[in-house]
């Protein structure tokens, strides 16, 4: 176990019983080690329900192609909590990571603080101690009071499309929960926003009117769409013709276009938007898998890699089985217990041949892989149980010779299957 292993399970010891949205202990902690938030480099905020990390990872690609050195903050990690934290575009090291996370330790002093507060102000420390351009910063639940959400002025803010998800902390209609991704809207920031359902449109119009902050909406000032093997972007600049973004998928397009108005908000141009597109990486997001144990269990079966975990996690999934060509499909399936199951499963049922259902390891939340196969049935896919991934890989390949096998359903599962094969 490394040291910053450590000192995160430490930080666990910490945590309040439930989550307690505010943002008082994080300006208590941030107050104590001297406000780094003010000393980082510009800040591009995004918040959204989906395709934050990939509009996120594009964006970071084209200003990198700029040669510019960028500072980005995601959660949750897969593989490793280092993950979590790029400075100046390399992953932290062990060593800055144990030193960030011990003096955020000391200067909270044993005071109920969530992992995700204490562990963002370490990343606020390490960005103010190492020089770069841009600070890309992902928001980790909701906006308004998300411990991101203290950094007064963001050179940029960007909102992904919205849909319900976290409804127990964020609110149980759309319109509430886009009022809490809207909190990341400052006075006179410009803010570009995805395409979005009208009535979420209309809480982000609301939101920025009274703040001065223009707005760059999908489909009025910009719009991308494919047009054959191109991706086409228009907005009041003109017209580009690019390539498709490496990222499969449908919804990738979406997120292409968002990455592209951030960035040419910020000034770039097509030799920008272009490596956005290609140069972009971004595991357990509809990934190929190559390498590991599981191609060996699959024997000759496509094996693939989801993370997507919400209704609209499992749209873009069948969307983007629906583009690939046409082969049985089936699914490797582990789910939290406090996600809209149901929901993810509908739109994957008429793509998938069948579903196995496992438990994920280690995670507490989990749902029952019997509780999954149950409400992946109601959904009308065809189901099964088996007692790990491998099992069901093992199975699904002998059985169904050369079909497509998508391990889906939780970021939790896709991480610990990219560290046992990645």
């Amino acid at each position: 176990m490394s040291a910053s292993d450590i000192i995160l399970q430490r930080l666990m010891s910490l945590h309040p019983k439930v989550i307690d949205l505010s943002l008082d202990r994080m300006h208590r902690i941030l107050s104590a080690l001297g406000d780094p938030q003010l000393r980082i480099p510009p800040v591009i905020h995004v918040a959204g329900t989906n395709g934050k990390g990939s509009t996120q990872a594009m964006i970071r690609a084209g200003l990198e192609a700029a040669d510019l050195k960028v500072h980005a903050y995601t959660s949750p990690h897969l593989a490793y909590f280092h993950e979590r934290i790029r400075l100046a575009g390399e992953l932290i090291s062990e060593e800055e990571l144990a030193a960030a996370l011990e003096e955020c330790e000391a200067a909270n002093d044993g005071q109920p603080i969530t992992f995700f507060e204490i562990t963002t102000a370490a990343a606020f420390l390490a960005f103010s101690r190492t020089p770069a351009d841009y600070t890309l910063l992902e928001v980790g639940l909701g906006g308004r009071l998300d411990a991101t959400n203290v950094v007064p002025a963001p050179r940029l803010t960007v909102i992904t499309p919205i849909s319900v998800d976290h409804t127990q902390y964020l609110g149980d209609t759309i319109e509430a929960i886009a009022g809490e991704k809207a909190g990341i809207i400052k006075q006179g920031v410009p803010c570009i926003v995805s395409v979005q359902p009208p009535e979420v449109r209309a809480v982000i119009e609301a939101k920025a009117e009274p703040l001065g902050a223009p707005l760059r909406i999908a489909r009025q000032d910009w719009d991308a769409y494919r047009e054959g093997d191109a991706l086409i972007y228009q907005d009041e600049r003109g017209l580009m013709d690019l390539p498709l973004p490496v990222l499969p998928g449908p919804h990738q397009i979406g997120n292409a276009g968002t990455a592209i108005a951030a960035l040419r908000e910020l000034g770039f141009g097509r030799a920008e938007a272009r490596a956005a597109l290609l140069e972009v990486e971004w595991p357990a997001r509809m990934q190929r898998l190559t390498r590991g144990p599981l191609i060996d269990a699959a024997a000759g079966c496509e094996l693939w890699l989801d993370g997507g975990h919400n209704p609209a996690g499992g749209e873009a999934v069948a969307a983007t089985l629906a583009a690939l060509p046409p082969r049985p499909t089936w699914l490797v399936c582990g789910m939290l217990n406090t996600k809209d199951v149901l929901g993810y499963m509908q739109p994957l049922a008429a793509h998938a041949a069948g579903l196995v259902a496992v438990e994920i390891p280690g995670e507490p939340n989990t749902l029952p892989a019997a509780e999954t196969a149950a409400i992946a049935a109601k959904a009308g896919i065809a189901t099964s149980v088996a007692d790990d991934t491998l099992a069901a890989v093992t199975r699904i390949a002998a059985e169904h010779p050369g079909a497509r096998i998508l391990i889906c359903g939780s970021l939790y599962l896709a991480g610990r299957i990219l560290r046992e094969n990645g």
